[in-house]
């Protein structure tokens, strides 16, 4: 039997050789002894040669260091893929529960009943919800203000959003450009067909020139409002609607002044926390239905708005300006001291000129003050102080001019001039020498005649100011008083007859008001046929030291025309007041009973200013 191993037959695995496959193995493993072929026959495994099973090793080595470095990449991939993927994948799928498996939040319109068809329990159950003119009687019910707003309504909605754009447009326009932002734009905006309602509205009385009143607002409306912001390419979408508000602003309206719309000033405060209540979708899911963020957001905003609004913090939204006819206060005094006169013309036939100076402030009724007559002069000398009040001192001018005194015709303008008082320094004197003009108008070809010169010196002393004026002075007890410094200078009074209650006379109520001070006299004007006169109108007397212990005297006398001289006026009563507390407070405003009058009453205003 040949011993040969065949070609053909498949060859058996290195770990189990039978004893006539020697050569072969030689062969592998780089050579042998030939005459071992007669060896003996024994099965031999992978461990039976040492050289050929480190060849081995070496290459299981490298592929096994291979595949644990995959396993480790795989592991740590899995993790952080976890760690990435499960937030993304909750917020994804929260957003998409927002989006179409959430309960939408929608306001529905109140079921409105008359009152006498509820019964008790009901009625206990909806008390929050009564309006105030219901549960407080000095409430009143405004039912036609809130038909009129009703039927308005469509037409304010167009016109309070064509407002809201105009002014959110150059505001949005700042953010173009900056962090990526290409484009900020309205897609919806209207307040919806729901307007306010006035539950209520409350009018205080007051002793200043001021309205105040109270409304209570209150506003389920549907309103929508989407603002689209592109940034990056990418479009971003924010909704706001159904929003139900309820607020009680304090209005007050002052002062109150004798222009169109009668106030200048408009301000604004909450007297309470305001009630807000909104939904909010970013990207087309309902963010407030987020559990706790709804309360959290609708607390933050009513502290904000409180932070902000709530009384005493208030708007002031300014109506009307000096030019308008606003009333304006009093800032400080002009002090003119007109010297002299220089190369006047000759005004009279037979003789020279009897000059003499009147002098007011732009924008005052008051009269005019003027200076002595100096007869036959044309180089006349006065050296004559006069004080004036000033309400404004950047818009007002000295008004000067120049008469020659006629006694038995109209006295004849022998010229004029203004000083701006815009061109003064506080407390600093200025002298002036103006050429006397025969007009203001600038193209008046007679001012280039020689009208001749006038001096005045001019002293501007702006008041001091309130707080500076005011210490805080405490009793150890936690008590503490505000006292006002009185300084030793003179200053201004300002008297103001604001009305009358309950005058009557004996034969005739024709009722005006006189006031005295220091021998000065001035009165208001007389109003026919009252028994409550209105009259608010206001005095000014400057004097040169405070009045600490001095009185002023106002009497109310009623006046009619007769031709006959008998009981044509009659005292309806008088008040005298103490003006100490006036000089130490800074101002009174008080209604006094009339002395000798049965149940008569006079409010006045009186203050104090100090330069």
């Amino acid at each position: 039997m040949d011993s040969t191993p065949s070609r053909l037959a498949p060859k058996a695995p290195a770990s189990l050789l039978s004893p006539f496959d020697v050569s072969e193995e030689k062969r592998a493993c780089g050579g042998g002894d030939a005459r071992r072929v007669l060896a003996t026959p024994v099965v031999r495994y992978r461990h039976a040669r040492p050289t050929c099973r480190r060849l081995v090793t070496g290459g299981d080595l490298h592929t096994g260091a291979a595949a644990f470095a995959t396993t480790i990449m795989g592991l740590v991939g899995g993790i952080l893929g976890f760690a990435l993927g499960l937030p993304v994948g909750l917020a994804a799928a929260y957003l998409v529960y927002l989006r179409f498996f959430a309960p939408r939040r929608r306001l529905q319109d109140p079921i409105i009943r008359p009152l006498r068809d509820l019964d008790s329990e009901t009625l206990q159950t909806m008390v929050p919800d009564i309006p105030l003119w219901v549960k407080c009687p000095d409430y009143q019910r405004v039912d036609w203000m809130n038909k009129f707003i009703f039927y308005m309504w469509p037409f304010l909605d167009k016109a309070i959003c064509k407002i809201i754009r105009s002014v959110a447009k150059p505001i949005c326009d700042q953010y173009i450009g900056k962090y990526g932002i290409e484009s900020i734009e309205f897609g919806n905006l209207t307040l919806g067909s729901l307007p306010p309602t006035l539950q209520g509205i409350k009018v205080y009385e007051m002793r200043e020139k001021e309205l105040v009143i109270e409304p209570v607002i209150r506003w389920a409306s549907i309103a929508n409002v989407t603002v689209n912001v592109k940034v990056h390419s990418f479009e971003l979408s924010a909704q706001l609607l159904d929003l139900h508000t309820m607020l009680t602003p304090r209005v007050t309206l002052k002062p109150l002044v004798p222009s169109f719309p009668c106030f200048s000033n408009l301000c604004v405060s909450l007297v309470e926390k305001p009630h807000v209540d909104f939904g909010f979708k970013l990207l087309g899911g309902d963010v407030m239905a987020i559990p706790g963020l709804y309360q959290f957001v609708q607390d933050q905003i009513a502290k904000q708005i409180a932070i902000l609004y709530h009384w005493p913090k208030v708007i002031e939204i300014p109506i009307l300006d000096g030019a308008s006819g606003a009333t304006k206060k009093p800032v400080g005094i002009l002090h003119v001291k007109v010297i002299r006169a220089m190369n006047l013309p000759k005004m009279d036939l037979l003789g020279k000129s009897d000059p003499y100076v009147k002098l007011r402030l732009s924008g005052e009724r008051l009269p005019s003050k003027k200076t002595s007559v100096k007869m036959s002069n044309l180089n006349p000398e006065w050296n004559e102080h006069f004080r004036l009040v000033v309400k404004d001192p950047e818009t007002q001018v000295l008004e000067l001019q120049m008469f020659d005194w006629e006694k038995l015709k109209m006295h004849d303008k022998m010229g004029v001039q203004v000083i701006p008082l815009c061109s003064l320094t506080p407390y600093e004197s200025k002298l002036f020498t103006l050429d006397l003009l025969k007009s203001m108008n600038p193209n008046d070809q007679q001012n280039k005649k020689n009208r001749g010169k006038l001096v005045v010196e001019l002293t501007f002393d702006p008041f001091r100011d309130d707080n500076s004026m005011s210490a805080a002075n405490s009793d150890g007890e936690g008590n503490v008083s505000i006292k006002r410094d009185v300084p030793p200078g003179g200053g201004v009074l300002l008297v103001s007859v604001e009305n009358a209650e309950d005058v009557e006379g004996k034969r005739h109520t024709n009722p005006y008001a006189l006031v005295l001070f220091r021998g000065e006299k001035k009165e208001t004007k007389v109003i026919r046929k009252t028994r409550d006169p209105r009259w608010n109108e206001e005095f000014q007397f400057v004097v040169d030291e405070a009045p600490v212990d001095e009185k002023i005297h106002i009497q109310v006398q009623s006046r009619r025309r007769g031709l006959l001289p008998f009981h044509n006026k009659e005292s309806l009563g008088h008040v005298n007041i103490n003006l100490v507390d006036v000089v130490n407070n800074g101002r009174i405003n008080e209604k006094y009973h009339l002395i000798n009058s049965r149940n008569g009453k006079l409010h006045v205003e009186i203050k104090w200013n100090t330069v």
